[in-house]
């Protein structure tokens, strides 16, 4: 046998071992799945779990995820099968990610997922995925904002560029808890250019405890606003603010 035949045949023998392992997995994988609702037994879906974490792929990172879609009680419990779940789709690193992101897209809630994220993903990758998953979002009524809500609020932990262009359209949001979070993230942000939107959103803004968020955080970082948007601003500001002359809000 030569050396080429030798290394050929040595290739051969590795990918059919990996193959044969790929199989096995999912052949694991496809067996606890049905075990993963909240109708199955509790020793059977944790056994389930326990499973599928030490699995650590792709696929089971896949139907783990499907652990966040209900809640049992005691508490205790859900909370102990939620955090098995959460390092079994960890463990399969970055090849988590398409199964994550396409929970997002239909998922009540994108606590845990993005957690995942944040776990996998450096700060940079991390404002790349939540900017993509808000495109999905326009501004109008939903009958469950609580992801998009979530979604901005995670963008509060990082300072990155364009976390302001994507933030800013939130501050007209139908539901205040997104336009609360949009001022919040935007007054995390090194960008003094968003002092003309934060005015301007006040200015429209009914709710108290907004509004006296955007004054407070313009007071304290001492952004200017832009000439235009001053005189309505002025009359707008919440007790015990006010312009100055430089068009800083100050208390």
């Amino acid at each position: 046998m030569s050396w080429f035949d030798f290394f050929t045949a040595k290739s051969t023998a590795v990918q059919a071992g990996v193959n044969k392992r790929a199989r096995s997995t999912g052949s694991a994988v496809r067996r606890y799945a049905p075990e993963i609702s909240k109708k199955a037994q509790p020793h059977d879906r944790q056994a389930a779990i326990d499973a599928l974490a030490k699995i650590g792929s792709a696929e089971a990172a896949a139907v783990l995820l499907k652990r966040y879609t209900f809640s049992i009680d005691p508490s205790i419990t859900d909370q102990d099968e939620r955090d098995t779940a959460f390092r079994g789709i960890i463990a399969a690193g970055h090849d988590a990610l398409p199964a994550i992101r396409d929970f997002c897209a239909n998922a009540e809630s994108v606590t845990w997922p993005l957690r995942m994220m944040r776990e996998l993903l450096d700060d940079p990758e991390l404002v790349d995925e939540i900017i993509e998953l808000l495109e999905a979002w326009d501004t109008e009524y939903h009958r469950n904002p609580d992801p998009k809500v979530q979604l901005i609020g995670a963008l509060e932990r990082v300072k990155d560029a364009r976390v302001r262009p994507a933030v800013e359209r939130f501050l007209e949001d139908f539901h205040e808890p997104a336009r609360f979070h949009a001022v919040i993230t935007l007054l995390a942000q090194d960008a003094p250019e968003a002092a003309g939107p934060l005015a301007r959103a006040l200015v429209r803004e009914e709710a108290v405890r907004t509004q006296d968020r955007i004054a407070e955080g313009l007071a304290m970082r001492g952004w200017v606003v832009p000439a235009a948007d001053r005189a309505l601003l002025a009359e707008r500001l919440p007790r015990g603010y006010r312009l100055d002359r430089d068009g800083r809000v100050v208390r």
